[in-house]
């Protein structure tokens, strides 16, 4: 896992939260919560360009992070379906970003769900 990369990248974000954290596994625990968090936000209509657009930044940010940290060395078969899912959150906020009305953040959000809740169960 490149963690010092995706620590920089967070703190490059602006997100202050993530400064005080030393933890690999927290580290992507937040990400993931973040993640959520922006495609949660962005299922709701009644925000504003600027709310929408914070959120599909922080969104593609948190992907990016979440994808380059995967470790194909030490468990090629679940970073390459983890890269899968995190690939068709991208799409899907592509998408959202275009405002296509087929993007599906819904399903993000439950496949989402199910990994913070196995990640969570990890450590």
């Amino acid at each position: 896992m490149n963690y010092a990369f995706a620590r920089d990248q967070y703190r490059k974000s602006k997100n202050a939260a993530l400064s005080s954290l030393s933890d690999p596994h927290e580290m992507v625990g937040l990400t993931l919560k973040e993640l959520a968090r922006s495609l949660n936000a962005l299922q709701n209509i009644s925000l504003t360009d600027e709310q929408r657009n914070a959120h599909l930044s922080k969104g593609f940010t948190a992907v990016y992070i979440l994808q380059t940290s995967l470790d194909f060395d030490k468990g090629f078969e679940i970073a390459s379906n983890l890269f899968k899912i995190y690939e068709f959150i991208r799409e899907q906020l592509q998408k959202t970003l275009k405002r296509d009305a087929t993007a599906n953040l819904h399903v993000c959000s439950d496949i989402l769900d199910d990994i913070i809740d196995a990640w969570n169960n990890i450590k």
